[in-house]
């Protein structure tokens, strides 16, 4: 995986291979400037020609988002990283917020004037939950742009088009009509059955798209009347009532019919964001190709690449390369943690006060989120140990879902409001 180089004035100059970068921290030449992603800052000016632009692709998701830089000219693939959002997160602590508040509003009687909906929202507002995915993918793409020669963006602007899924037959789709037929609702079925067979939860199998009520009883082509199956499921039910296949499995017909009718949530997540997030990409001022999750989809296919997050985000649009250069990538998977509470004090589960927590952010001259080095000298955890520490306001931090104490704590990396995890994704070509 290559290595980010700036120089001494803070410019991106051309990443080098790892190697390059441990004999120019070996010899002093440089120094680590960021852990994650990994960034070296060159201590001496240096005569290096301008870099080659990268394209920086962006494929989001309601609950993960991938990006990608790639070299359009060579196909090779510099960075990769999947962010895991905390939207559901943010919401699930706004309905708890809203019924505790609930509830303290009922234990104090006293009179509160009316309050009417004349309260208006800004142009573009989105809620909490859906803005935070918006953030994340904008700082990240801010951060990228510091630390590598970013000269045109990749967007895939639709994920799933939950008007072509309802009515198939809608005029006007041109893709329903070329070889990109289908490619929405298989994507879209493929995320909402989990990639499991909906009859036997059979997994790592080629899945059929399947009619739930059968087509030759009335059934329609709706993506509520379809799911998922294999082919030996597929075969046994026939064009027979749902109800009678699954007569001996009441609660597993159930739990289908259930999943059946679920709301396109994340769907309707991504479509909500997906205009304010090219809105705001667009107005860094880089060329912005988009592309739809068709799109993505059928380049990742012709180029026989597997499911990922992070590859499809290389295949965004249509000036993905003809081959795409995966070997050797190390994907940084990147777990939005947010900057803490702002809550002082902490209640039980009925609404009721419980603690207090001290109006201090940082202790020790540490903070929690800080990614720190422990040197462990002897005990139970005895040794190294990487990762991101959480403080409390005595000598006692937890690192790892342990304790240890901060003396034996090295500072490697600032608090951003990430966490960071680093995985090999292949290690040959495939």
């Amino acid at each position: 995986m290559p290595v980010s180089v700036l120089g001494a004035n803070r410019m991106p100059l051309t990443p080098c291979h790892p190697a390059v970068a441990r004999k120019l921290l070996a010899t002093g030449k440089a120094a680590v400037l960021r852990r994650f992603p990994l960034t070296i800052i060159l201590k001496r000016a240096v005569a290096d020609p301008k870099p080659r632009p990268l394209r920086l692709k962006i494929d989001p998701g309601s609950r993960i988002t991938g990006i990608a830089l790639v070299d359009d000219a060579t196909g090779a693939i510099s960075f990769a990283a999947e962010i895991e959002h905390r939207g559901l997160k943010i919401k699930a602590a706004l309905t708890d917020r809203r019924a505790r508040r609930k509830c303290r509003r009922q234990r104090k009687t006293r009179y509160r004037k009316a309050r009417f909906l004349n309260r208006n929202r800004p142009a573009g507002w989105l809620p909490p939950s859906l803005e935070s995915r918006v953030a994340n993918v904008l700082t990240w793409v801010a951060r990228l742009r510091r630390l590598a020669s970013v000269g045109a963006l990749g967007l895939e602007l639709v994920k799933f088009d939950t008007q072509a899924m309802q009515n198939p037959e809608v005029s006007g789709v041109a893709y329903q009509q070329g070889e990109l037929a289908g490619y929405e609702v298989r994507e879209y079925l493929l995320e909402k059955w989990r990639r499991r067979c909906a009859y036997c939860d059979v997994e790592n199998v080629p899945l059929q798209v399947e009619h739930i009520d059968s087509t030759s009883r009335g059934g329609s082509n709706r993506v509520s009347n379809l799911c998922l199956a294999c082919e030996p499921c597929n075969r046994r039910k026939g064009n027979q009532p749902v109800a009678v296949f699954l007569a001996k499995q009441p609660e597993r017909l159930k739990m289908l019919l259930a999943q059946a009718k679920a709301p396109l949530k994340d769907a309707a997540a991504v479509n909500a964001t997906r205009w304010a997030l090219f809105r705001r990409v667009k107005a860094s001022g880089l060329p912005l190709e988009t592309g739809t999750g068709a799109r993505t989809k059928f380049n990742r296919k012709e180029r026989a690449l597997p499911k990922a997050h992070w590859l499809d985000a290389a295949c965004v649009g249509a000036s993905t390369p003809p081959a795409l250069h995966v070997s050797g990538i190390r994907v940084l998977a990147i777990k939005a943690m947010g900057w803490g509470l702002r809550q002082r004090c902490r209640t039980d589960r009925f609404g009721f006060p419980k603690a207090h927590v001290a109006r201090r952010k940082a202790f020790l001259g540490f903070q929690t989120g800080d990614i720190v080095r422990a040197c462990i000298p002897k005990g139970k955890h005895a040794g190294e140990h990487l990762g991101r520490v959480t403080i409390r306001q005595r000598p006692s931090f937890q690192l790892r879902g342990f304790d240890v104490h901060p003396k034996y704590l090295t500072r490697l990396q600032r608090a951003d409001g990430y966490d960071y995890t680093s995985t090999d994704a292949f290690k040959s070509e495939p």
